[in-house]
C-alpha cells in the first residue's frame, strides 16, 4: 500500500478507506450480521487499509459499535473517522453543530467506538442555524482536551469551506483539515472549486460515493431489472442520464481489461486533490472485488476517454444526498413579500 498524507496533518492514510455506513441495519439495506461486518473490517485492515469512516447516524450508533468491537487490540494502528450533526432522535437538540450537541455527540461516539480519542471528527452536514465560530470553538476544545485529533467537514460548498477557514484564522481556532465530498465519474462537480480550494488550504479529502451508490458496479443497466436494493431508496440511481453514461463506461472498462468497479475506484484516487476514496462494502464478496483493484493504474488515454463521456467539473444528474443551500430549500428566501415585488 502506498500511503498518502492527509492534507497537512502529517497523518498517513491509505488511498482506499473503508466506509462503515453499510454495517448494521442501515434502513434495511445494511449488513445486520455484526460478526460478518467485523470480518470485513479485519480483512480490509489486513490488506493495508488503515482508515475506517463511520458516523453516529449510521444505523443510529450501531455502525460505530461494530467498528469499536472490530478494533479491539488494533486501535492504535487505525485512523478512525466519524461524523456528527445528523438527527439522532426526535429531540431538536440532538442534531446540528451547536456546542451543546457536539459535547454530547462526541461522548456518545467515544463510548460506542470503545476508544479514548477520535482521529478525525467531521461535520456530517452543515447546520445553517449555527454560527461556524460556535462549532469551531467547541471542536477546538475537543482537540485541546485530547478527545479529537483533527477535524473536518463533509459535503460542503466551496464558499463555506473558505468562510470556515477565515473564521478559524481570525479567531485563533482550529481549522478544518479535511473535507469529505461526493466524487465519482458521474459526479465531478467538485473538480471546479471544492478540490482546488481544499488543495489551496492544505486540506485532505476523503471522497464518498466513488461507485455512485452502486450505479458504477455494472449491476444497474438501462432497460434491465436489477437486484440492487438501493434503487428503492435513491431516485438518482435510476436517472436516465446516468444510465446512459454507464452504458458508455462499461465497454471502456472492458477495453481496458478491468471491471467497472476497478475503473471507478481508480478514477477517484487518480485526482491529485483526492487523498482517499471510501469503499462501502456490505459483503465480503464486494470487498474482495474492490481489493482486487488496488494495483490498477489508469493511463492518460483512459482518463481522456472518461473525460469525453463525462466532462471534467460536471455532474450527471444530482445526488439525493447532495447539500442544498437554504436559499434553494425555502421559497421565502428567494421571494420578496408580495407587496414589494413590483417596480412601482
Amino acid at each position: 500500500m502506498q500511503y498518502r498524507t492527509l492534507g497537512r496533518t502529517g497523518i498517513k492514510v491509505s488511498p482506499y478507506a473503508l466506509g462503515a455506513m453499510m454495517f448494521g441495519t442501515a434502513a434495511g439495506v445494511g449488513n445486520p450480521d455484526h460478526d460478518d461486518s467485523i470480518r470485513i473490517i479485519h480483512k480490509a485492515l489486513d490488506a493495508g487499509i488503515n482508515v475506517i469512516d463511520t458516523a453516529d447516524v449510521y444505523s443510529y450508533g450501531e455502525s460505530e459499535e461494530i467498528v469499536g468491537e472490530a478494533l479491539k487490540g488494533r486501535r492504535d494502528s487505525v485512523v478512525v473517522a466519524t461524523k456528527f450533526s445528523r438527527p439522532m432522535g426526535d429531540d431538536p437538540n440532538q442534531q446540528g453543530m451547536s456546542r451543546r450537541w457536539i459535547m454530547n455527540a462526541v461522548e456518545n461516539s467515544l463510548r460506542r467506538l470503545q476508544t479514548d480519542y477520535i482521529d478525525l471528527y467531521q461535520i456530517h452536514r452543515l447546520d445553517p442555524s449555527t454560527d461556524v465560530e460556535e462549532t469551531l470553538s467547541a471542536l477546538t476544545d475537543l482537540i485541546r482536551s485530547g478527545k479529537v485529533r483533527t477535524i473536518g467537514s463533509s459535503t460542503t460548498p466551496a464558499s463555506e469551506i473558505v468562510e470556515a477557514q477565515w473564521v478559524a484564522e481570525r479567531r485563533g481556532l482550529e481549522r478544518f483539515r479535511t473535507e469529505q465530498p461526493p466524487y465519482s465519474i458521474l459526479n465531478r462537480g467538485i473538480e471546479s472549486e471544492v478540490l482546488p480550494i481544499a488543495q489551496r488550504y492544505g486540506m485532505g479529502t476523503v471522497v464518498w460515493g466513488p461507485l455512485a451508490q452502486g450505479t458504477l458496479t455494472g449491476r444497474i443497466r438501462k432497460g434491465q431489472q436489477t437486484d440492487l436494493r438501493r434503487v428503492a431508496f435513491f431516485k438518482h440511481i435510476s436517472d436516465e442520464r446516468r444510465l446512459d453514461a454507464v452504458e458508455k463506461l462499461i465497454p471502456l472498462a472492458d477495453q481496458a481489461g478491468m471491471p467497472l468497479t476497478h475503473l471507478a475506484m481508480a478514477f477517484a484516487i487518480a485526482h491529485p486533490g483526492v487523498t482517499s476514496a471510501l469503499l462501502g462494502a456490505r459483503t465480503m464478496e464486494q470487498l474482495d472485488d474492490l481489493l482486487g483493484g488496488l494495483d490498477v493504474t489508469l493511463t492518460d488515454e483512459i482518463l481522456d476517454q472518461i473525460d469525453e463521456i463525462v466532462p471534467p467539473g460536471t455532474d450527471v444528474g444530482a445526488l439525493d444526498q447532495a447539500y442544498v443551500p437554504p436559499a434553494l430549500q425555502s421559497p421565502s428566501l428567494r421571494r420578496r413579500p408580495i407587496g414589494e415585488r413590483a417596480a412601482v
